[in-house]
């Protein structure tokens, strides 16, 4: 009976370590197989804003076709008018194996339902007109229908659908494509505070559909919208989106088409050299010849026009590290200079003013003394003789702040005749603007202490301005009234009319 118990204890504690050891593997493999691919964006298959078109209404490296309308920030594939088509492709083929495309739009209308909807493609040749969302239709490749309006009657829209086509399918618009859908879902796109955000991702012969919502301005907020797996497009094509409205309208505006190359883990990516064709660098390498042949029969010119700049040396001309921080020290040498200037020229008007005050003032003190007499003194007489004392104690103080400002002027004059003449030392300039940083404090103090003192004169406080009568009101209780009345009648005459044109719009529906 022991043996027994312990074979099955036996028994047991292996079954449990092989089922460990098996579901470590799983986990070590399932880690492999989720590790994220390589991501190289590809500007020349994407567009986007702020600089979306060009000065001519054309977007670097797409061809736009119909009714589309390229902006700056974003391209109105088809505007908010009945019976319109518009789309826009990539003018080169993309061989990419593996691919992620972002895609950014709104579709928005004043209307309950909209028509028709918008299209992504990636098909071996371009659709630039048709009946399937404004693209042809028996396309070869991959469409992914973001379908707005409600054909078959089965309340199945606005819905998202991938349709894959070899060329002889023709599109069942009767029954929104449902009979040909590989992968769908119900996702309402139309009029969301937040463009739609769509990431296609065709990556080891599957095809995954994710989708923001709408809702909220978080970019990675994406929720799962349907999956291919095995599915066959072919090896190179153009991509292109696309629009269409019929009897019902809606503004289809894309903001981005962002396009990445995906390379599986491990794998190296392809340089940039091998993805141009042949054709394309024997052009490339011929317009450079042309073009180094034309500058050195330029330079041929030049030096037969200029013999004497022969052998000088090209390094002459571009100013280097140690002459860029030189001349950006005298150019800062030079706007101090001119700040002093200006700054001695405000002081001697102020000096002005303040010696016109004196003769003013002395004349006054001098005509009260001969009518008063010698033995005579009021307090008009006292106040006067101190506003004297402190507009001559004023004056020698500005007589100081000048007699510095000259110091500082005449330093900076030899520091930059010091630096054209050939330059001194470092510590000399150092030692230069030290003393007129310290003159420069020594300036605000004084100037400070002068405004300290005006303060506190009481001299000065006799001394006010007149006060402004106030003004009488412009606007009545009378005429407030009527403008009140009057607003609140054209309110309610807005809300008349817009409820009667919202009426007037679902007789359409």
């Amino acid at each position: 009976m022991a043996v027994s118990n312990a074979l099955v204890l036996l028994l047991s504690f292996l079954t449990a370590v092989i089922f460990h050891r098996c579901l470590a593997d799983v986990a070590a493999g399932g880690s492999a197989a989720e590790e994220p691919p390589h991501r190289r964006f590809e500007y020349k298959y994407s567009f986007k804003g702020p600089h979306l078109s060009q000065s001519d209404g054309s977007i670097p490296f797409w061809i736009h076709s119909g009714n589309a309308i390229p902006s700056a920030d974003q391209v109105r594939i088809t505007p908010s008018l009945r019976s319109q088509r518009g789309s826009v492709w990539t003018k080169n083929k993309v061989s990419f194996e593996h691919w992620e495309a972002e895609v950014t739009f709104r579709v928005s209308g004043r209307g309950r339902m909209g028509a028709d909807g918008l299209a992504v493609w990636f098909t071996s040749e371009q659709g630039l007109d048709g009946p399937v969302y404004g693209a042809a239709d028996r396309w070869n490749g991959l469409g992914v229908f973001f379908d707005s309006f409600d054909n078959d009657g089965k309340k199945n829209n606005p819905a998202i659908l991938v349709v894959g086509n070899n060329g002889n399918l023709v599109y069942d618009h009767q029954n929104d494509g449902t009979t040909q859908a590989l992968g769908t879902c119900l996702r309402d796109f139309r009029n969301k505070p937040y463009p739609i955000r769509a990431k296609i991702t065709y990556y080891r012969k599957t095809l995954t559909i994710l989708i923001n919502n709408g809702f909220t301005p978080d970019k990675e907020d994406y929720e799962f919208c349907t999956k291919v797996e095995n599915m066959i497009i072919p090896a190179d094509g153009f991509f292109g989106i696309s629009a269409a409205t019929g009897g019902l309208a809606d503004d289809h505006d894309v903001l981005s088409f962002l396009l990445f190359r995906l390379t599986e883990p491990g794998q190296q990516p392809p340089s940039v050299d091998s993805e141009i064709p042949k054709e394309e660098k024997d052009k490339y390498q011929e317009e450079f010849q042309n073009f180094q042949q034309e500058l050195d029969k330029k330079k041929e010119e030049f030096q037969k026009e200029h013999p004497n700049v022969q052998g000088e040396p090209i390094d002459d001309l571009y100013e280097s590290v140690n002459d860029r921080e030189i001349r950006q020290v005298f150019e800062g040498q030079n706007q101090i200079h001119l700040e002093i200037k200006q700054l001695n020229r405000q002081l001697a008007m102020i000096l002005d003013e303040q010696r016109r005050y004196v003769s003013v003032i002395t004349e006054e003190i001098s005509k009260k003394g001969t009518s008063v007499g010698s033995g005579q003194t009021d307090s008009a007489t006292q106040q006067l003789s101190s506003v004297v004392s402190t507009q001559q104690e004023l004056l020698r103080n500005l007589n100081e702040l000048r007699n510095s400002f000259h110091e500082s002027l005449k330093q900076i004059g030899s520091v930059q005749h010091q630096g054209n003449a050939g330059g001194a030392g470092a510590y000399e300039t150092i030692q230069h603007f030290n003393d007129i940083k310290e003159n420069l404090h020594m300036v605000k103090r004084d100037v400070e202490h002068l405004v300290q003192r005006n303060i506190q004169n009481p001299a000065d406080k006799a001394v006010k301005c007149p006060e402004i009568p106030p003004l009488p009101s412009c606007l009545s209780t009378v005429h407030f009234t009527i403008f009140v009345v009057i607003q609140t009648v054209l309110f309610f005459c807005y809300i008349m009319y817009k409820s009667q044109q919202e009426a007037a719009a679902k007789k359409f529906f």
